[in-house]
């Protein structure tokens, strides 16, 4: 193929209309038809997606729990195969697959920036809490805590103590985690280099945001490593690393490249490394552009993995999306529900049984916590799901470290006005909602364990979705979160 600009896109329809809703539609369609035909074609005539997504997000997950868990490997595999085939990499010279592009000769080539850390290493695992910094004892303490609140698995609390007595685990020197989304909250790009990691940072080429990381880097114990185009013009001098203080300048422009555009040109610059890599995406964007980050980093994965089989796919799952929980959580969750206040029985009686409704009507195992959320959209769900079923795959031939982190204040969260205020009422039901350098450093730390310690895949796929979670007390609450979180968030909106 020619050189020539490019764009990950959805594919057109017959007038030419590129449309999200289309796409999420056929491909959960898709990822249903072998398993459940009748699932498939009722996600086929849904006439209003935006707004009935959730229930075909649902069938998924219900519809992979038949044969013991092991039709969830045929649905993934379904959905990233309709995700690849349909997506497509729009070029002046025609439109190809995802694939087809990482084949092309990249039309430019990515040099490296480089900011070295001056700081020493943190030597142990430390929590920043509430103001705190809990360490040993004090750590152990908030994770029986969290565990006897339903905030989190036993089975992260576990993860997160080998962690803490293996503290040489921390420094992921000898590999090379790649953050795609490198700027992002939640993500473990801070963790990792105050352990004294290198890092390959990934994000778009924006100013303000690599001074952002490029300080953090510079006053970090680790190295900081970013893709910038190649440039015959003029270079900046090099920052010195020994002034903390100094914030490194763009080498002749801004370090990043745009994923929906350079996915050959990062590809080329991932494999330059020889070490191990660890791609972990912490990609976020509005609307539909999403989805179509979620299917390029999708190709990007795939294509590194094929030329370099040891590379390892780090994930941070969504708390709000549905799964299938262990028996421990319907367990706690149905004993809430039998001991809720006279108060909340007259809710759900006087709401005409549509606000404060069991999580698990049945004493199932496993048993099935819906908690989508309308406010975030299909466009949301499925850029979730595409990750989701990326590491189910992956998990059968190699490393990946998936865990369901906790609801968080991050920035995208608190921009829509709903979702912050029922953040702000939700302890009202026994959910937790986590402050961003908590969670982030928790979640790096189970990245840690799970890279560290890796497992084989499971024949029931939901068991190793549900390991290590740490989904806030979502699992665990009395009520189906749709109807808790507006009485949730009519709280928030009368709080001072």
């Amino acid at each position: 193929m020619p050189h020539s600009p490019a764009l990950t896109d959805f594919p057109a329809d017959e007038s030419g209309r590129r449309s999200s809703s289309a796409f999420g539609q056929a491909v959960v369609a898709d990822a249903l038809r072998a398993a459940d035909p009748a699932a498939a074609d009722a996600a086929e005539r849904e006439t209003d997606w935006r707004r009935g997504y959730l229930r075909h997000f649902k069938a998924l997950v219900e519809t992979g729990l038949s044969a013991d868990g092991t039709v969830a490997y045929e649905i993934a595999e379904a959905g990233l195969a309709s995700v690849q085939a349909r997506m497509r990499y729009r070029r002046d010279d025609g439109e190809f697959t995802l694939a087809q592009a990482l084949m092309a000769t990249p039309s430019r080539h990515l040099e490296t920036v480089e900011v070295a850390g001056s700081g020493a290493a943190e030597k142990e695992l430390v929590l920043p809490f509430q103001g705190a910094l809990l360490r040993g004892d004090d750590l152990s303490r908030r994770l029986d805590l969290w565990v006897m609140t339903g905030a989190i698995e036993e089975s992260a609390a576990e993860a997160i103590r080998e962690v803490a007595a293996n503290p040489d685990w921390l420094n992921l020197s000898d590999q090379r985690l790649v953050t795609f989304g490198a700027g992002s909250e939640m993500g473990p790009l801070a963790s990792v280099l105050s352990w004294g990691g290198t890092v390959l940072a990934v994000d778009l080429p924006s100013q303000k945001l690599w001074e952002r990381t490029a300080a953090l880097a510079s006053k970090s114990a680790g190295r900081l490593l970013a893709p910038l185009t190649a440039t015959t013009g003029p270079v900046d001098d090099p920052v010195d690393a020994a002034d903390p203080s100094a914030i490194p300048r763009p080498v002749a422009g801004v370090p990043g490249a745009d994923l929906l555009s350079d996915l050959a040109p990062v590809a080329q610059w991932l494999l330059g490394f020889d070490e191990r890599l660890i791609l972990g995406n912490y990609v976020y964007a509005p609307g539909g552009t999403y989805p179509r980050l979620a299917a390029a980093l999708d190709a990007l994965f795939v294509h590194v993995r094929h030329q370099r089989p040891d590379t390892a796919f780090a994930f941070l799952a969504t708390p709000t999306d549905v799964y299938a929980v262990p028996g421990g959580a319907v367990e706690q969750s149905r004993a809430r529900f039998a001991a809720r206040s006279q108060r909340a029985r007259a809710g759900t009686l006087l709401s005409g049984r549509r606000l404060l409704r069991p999580n698990y009507p049945y004493d199932a195992v496993p048993g099935i916590n819906d908690s989508l959320v309308p406010q975030q959209g299909p466009n949301y769900a499925l850029a979730k799901r595409i990750h989701r079923w990326r590491a189910t795959v992956a998990r059968r031939d190699g490393v990946v470290s998936f865990n369901v982190a906790p609801p968080t204040r991050t920035r995208s969260v608190l921009s829509n006005r709903l979702l912050a205020a029922a953040y702000a009422g939700a302890h009202l039901f026994d959910v937790e909602i986590f402050e961003p350098a908590t969670a982030s450093r928790l979640m790096a730390a189970l990245m840690v364990h799970q890279i560290r310690r890796p497992r084989p895949a499971d024949p029931a796929a939901w068991k190793d979705e549900a390991v290590a979670a740490a989904h806030g007390g979502l699992w665990r609450s009395a009520y189906h979160p749709r109807t808790a979180l507006p009485l949730a968030a009519v709280r928030g909106l009368v709080r001072p």
